[in-house]
């Protein structure tokens, strides 16, 4: 057991979980940490969640983006990237953002990866494979959750933060991906409802379903055969990324302070929560069915406490 497991049951009482509307999963897992990285990491993903809020927004209103309103997107996304690289820091929120990345060491690529995510998502509409898809992951998913990932394997000597002992992107990529697949799932209902697609369009077409079918599947009809069987082909895709995050984490356990690898395992377990509530065989795909409640939240990051043990490193 670890010594600290009382502390850890107090800071998950202390946790908001009933009043987190958005993003519960990052939130409830990078609550564990000590204060200023958990303010490194408020400040990283709130500057990224203003561009990808302000597209998906959009998207959700609209059919399409067309070409006048693309190059408006394309232009905003530049004007971030200036921003997010700039020294000169011209406004209160950028010169918060340019002193967290140099303190805390975020590595550019995971601001310059997640912005050519954004360009994919004002340039196209869906989809045409599953390896476009994860192509497209490494901006949407895994430079975000590299971020997290770096930011709990950070190390402070002298006053001034060290680079984490293992490698951040390979080390973030199998959770990252196996998140964003259960993610999709679970927001099947509310994406197709939004005029947001992230099943492959060759794979839809493969199970004999179309993106209409899809989006009538989400306002109430039964889901098909096919539909069920493209379904248990993102699963099993889940399932390899599954495995390959407990190796990972296997890895790097010696390597970070015991509270971060308990965030890590967390913000795991409560996507692996959802991925085990997926009935490909009878379920409806409903935001209702799969979205776990804030009781079920806290019982299971209570269970993951519980069960929680580490393995001491000298840093």
């Amino acid at each position: 057991m670890d010594p600290n497991q009382q502390l850890y049951f107090d800071i998950l009482n202390r946790i908001p979980i009933d009043t987190i509307k958005d993003h519960p999963n990052i939130l409830v897992a990078a609550g564990f940490w000590e204060e200023e990285r958990y303010q490194a990491a408020r400040t990283c993903y709130g500057f990224m969640r203003k561009i990808d809020d302000l597209i998906d927004d959009f998207k959700a209103s609209h059919t399409r983006i067309d070409e006048n309103q693309r190059g408006a997107f394309l232009k905003k996304v530049d004007e971030w990237i200036l921003l997010a690289r700039a020294r000169r820091q011209t406004f209160p929120d950028q010169k918060n953002l340019s002193e967290t990345i140099d303190r805390f060491r975020i590595p550019q690529w995971t601001i310059d990866n997640f912005a050519r995510s954004m360009v994919y998502d004002i340039n196209h509409d869906g989809f045409p494979s599953v390896q476009s898809f994860l192509n497209y992951s490494e901006g949407a998913t895994v430079a975000p959750s590299s971020i997290f990932v770096h930011l709990c394997g950070i190390r402070k000597s002298g006053g001034e933060w060290l680079d984490p002992l293992f490698d951040v992107r390979a080390a973030a990529t199998p959770c990252a991906i196996f998140s964003y697949l259960v993610h999709i799932i679970r927001d099947f209902q509310k994406d197709q409802l939004n005029h947001l697609s992230y099943f492959a369009d060759d794979r839809i077409r493969a199970n004999d379903l179309s993106r209409p079918l899809m989006k009538q599947i989400a306002e109430g009809m039964v889901p098909t055969r096919g539909f069920r069987e493209l379904m248990r082909e993102y699963c099993r895709l889940a399932e390899d990324y599954r495995q390959q995050t407990f190796r990972v984490l296997e890895q790097i356990t010696p390597l970070i302070e015991p509270r971060y690898h308990l965030s890590l395992l967390i913000i795991f377990n409560l996507y692996l929560m959802v991925f085990e509530r997926i009935d490909c065989d009878h379920g409806t795909f409903t935001a209702e069915e799969l979205n776990p409640s804030a009781h079920e939240i806290y019982d299971r990051v209570h269970h993951t406490i519980s069960e929680f043990q580490y393995q001491s490193v000298n840093y």
